[in-house]
């Protein structure tokens, strides 16, 4: 069965297929063409949020659950499934469709922020394959436990934007990261991002 650490393909939410192998990609390129279709996706009813998948390999009951954001462009779309924590759920369960969100690798040599997806299908409840790594037996499908989006490959930023360097500028007088769910609540693995927040770190990642 294909799992992967909060994701899994949408196009496969039904019959799984062995999980492909992708060498991780630290160089990261934009083009004219991603940045229209990204200005144009986006729009002022959006909301924005933040995921974390992680992309080096991790076995969770026998099950490797890496996922990177090169394995999001080749999926295209995927689900994000696998979220056991409650706050993570219920941020989720807020998303709306055409929402975007920056994709962050975590527990890798540089976790950071490395692109963009986009909301593809709002919250709708999580798998209760027995298989799962992260399978419940408490989650009753009379009434779900946990919840799961569907989301899709959008672009990758020009440069990938660390928790370090969103750290050091967090310290800074004024920063409008100041009050980044990111930095306050470290450990969720989904989290809103705030309009300004959202700007400022696109702005980041523009600089060389």
């Amino acid at each position: 069965m294909s799992y992967k650490r909060g994701l899994r393909s949408a196009a496969n939410a039904v019959a799984e297929s062995e999980p492909k192998r992708l060498k991780k990609t630290t160089t990261v390129t934009t083009t004219d063409k991603d940045q229209q279709a990204d200005a144009k996706s986006r729009s002022t009813e959006k909301s924005y949020w933040l995921f974390k998948a992680e992309p080096e390999s991790r076995i969770v009951n026998g099950v490797d659950v890496k996922f990177s954001f090169d394995d999001l462009k080749t999926e295209h779309q995927a689900t994000w499934d696998g979220v056991r924590n409650f706050e993570a759920r219920n941020t989720m369960k807020k998303m709306n469709v055409g929402d975007l969100g920056f994709f962050y690798q975590s527990n890798c040599k540089i976790p950071g922020i490395v692109g963009i997806l986009k909301v593809c299908k709002s919250a709708y409840p999580d798998s209760f394959d027995k298989k799962h790594p992260y399978y419940d037996p408490k989650s009753d499908p009379e009434n779900p436990k946990w919840f799961m989006v569907d989301v899709e490959y959008v672009r990758p930023l020009k440069r990938l934007v660390s928790l370090q360097e969103l750290k050091e500028l967090v310290s800074k007088p004024h920063s409008p990261l100041n009050e980044m769910a990111l930095l306050r609540r470290s450990r969720l693995s989904v989290t809103p991002v705030r309009e300004k927040e959202w700007d400022f770190i696109l702005q980041l990642a523009e600089e060389e």
